[in-house]
C-alpha cells in the first residue's frame, strides 16, 4: 500500500537561503556581510544544512567557494523552495486581507491620479505605495512584495500581465560641464566614442538596452567604467568619466545635482508599463488596472504586450 503522505522532512529554510547567498558570492566572507553574520556562524549554518541533505553542497577553494556537484543540483531546487515559500505565505496574508493592494512605481513616474481614483472608489481598502529600485519591480511582484507596478521596459515578462501606458523618450546624461550639456539634441554619432558605464547587479538585458548595446549599425557600446549601483554611476558621469542614456529624470525625481540631460534624436523611445502577476484575481488589482489604463496613458498609448 503506498503511502497517503510523504515522508517527514527536516529542512530549514534558513539554512537553505544562506546556502542560496553563499552560492551565489561564492565567497564565505561576501556572504555573511550581506546576511548580516558572522564568517564563522555562516560556515556552521551550511554545515547544519550538509548534514539535512546528507552531502556535501559547497568546496572551498583558494580563491573562494565554489559548488559540488552535488550543490550544482541542489542550487535550482533550493531558490525553488524559497519562492514557493515566499508566495505560500503573501497568498495566506493576501487571503486574510482581501481589501488590500500595495502599487509600486519606478522613480520619476507618477501615479496619483490612478491611486487617488482607486481610493476614493474603494474607501474601506488599505491602498499602500512603495517606491521600487530601478530594477526590481520584476522581482517585487513575484515576492508579493506588491500587486502592481507601474514601470519601465525591458525586463523578462513570462509569468506577468504587462500593459504598456505610453512611450517615454530616453535623454544622454552628462555632466553639467560636458561638451554636449546644453545642446538642444544630441544623436549617437555625437556619443560614438564616449564611454557608457556597466552595472554590476544589472540584468544583461537592461544593461544592453540602456547602453544601446549594440548600436543600429551592429558596433558595440564604447566600454565604460564598471559601477556597482545607479548611484555610483551618476557619481561617474558626475566626474567626467563617462555619459549614460537614461528616462527623463530631472533633480526633483533623482537625478544627480551635477548632472544634466540632453534629447537624445533617432532613438527609440523606452515604453512605460503596467505589470501585474498573470491570474491574480484580485478585485483592487483589477480596479487599479483599469485606472492605470485610463489614467496614466500617454500620447502613444498601445494596448496589452503580455498576457500567459
Amino acid at each position: 500500500m503506498s503511502e497517503r503522505f510523504p515522508a517527514p522532512v527536516d529542512l530549514d529554510l534558513r539554512l537553505v537561503q544562506c546556502f542560496t547567498v553563499v552560492a551565489e558570492h561564492q565567497h564565505f566572507g561576501r556572504a555573511a556581510e550581506v546576511l548580516h553574520t558572522t564568517q564563522p556562524s555562516l560556515s556552521r549554518q551550511i554545515r547544519r544544512l550538509e548534514q539535512q541533505v546528507g552531502v556535501r553542497l559547497l568546496d572551498r577553494t583558494t580563491h573562494g567557494t565554489r559548488l559540488s556537484e552535488a550543490g550544482e543540483v541542489f542550487l535550482p531546487q533550493a531558490q525553488g523552495l524559497l519562492r514557493t515559500a515566499v508566495e505560500a505565505m503573501a497568498r495566506t496574508r493576501a487571503a486574510a486581507r482581501p481589501s488590500s493592494i500595495t502599487i509600486g512605481y519606478s522613480k520619476g513616474l507618477v501615479i496619483t491620479a490612478a491611486v487617488r481614483a482607486l481610493r476614493d472608489r474603494n474607501p474601506d481598502a488599505e491602498v499602500h505605495t512603495r517606491l521600487l529600485a530601478w530594477n526590481d519591480s520584476r522581482g517585487a511582484l513575484l515576492e508579493h512584495r506588491v500587486d502592481a507596478v507601474v514601470t519601465r521596459l525591458p525586463f523578462p515578462t513570462d509569468r506577468l500581465r504587462v500593459t504598456v501606458l505610453y512611450d517615454e523618450p530616453r535623454v544622454l546624461v552628462v555632466s553639467r560641464d560636458h561638451r554636449l550639456a546644453g545642446k538642444e539634441s544630441v544623436t549617437l554619432g555625437d556619443i560614438a566614442d564616449e564611454p557608457i558605464p556597466h552595472v554590476r547587479q544589472s540584468d544583461p538585458l537592461l544593461n544592453a538596452y540602456w547602453r544601446l548595446d549594440p548600436r543600429p549599425d551592429g558596433r558595440p557600446a564604447p566600454d565604460g567604467p564598471l559601477a556597482e549601483t545607479l548611484e555610483d554611476k551618476h557619481e561617474l558621469i558626475a566626474a567626467g568619466q563617462a555619459v549614460a542614456i537614461g528616462p527623463p529624470l530631472d533633480h526633483a525625481t533623482g537625478l544627480h545635482p551635477s548632472l544634466t540631460t540632453v534629447p537624445l534624436h533617432g532613438v527609440e523611445p523606452s515604453q512605460v508599463v503596467l505589470a501585474t502577476r498573470t491570474g491574480d484575481r484580485s478585485r483592487l488589482v483589477t480596479a487599479f488596472r483599469g485606472l492605470a489604463e485610463a489614467l496614466l496613458t500617454g500620447p502613444h498609448r498601445t494596448g496589452p504586450i503580455h498576457t500567459t
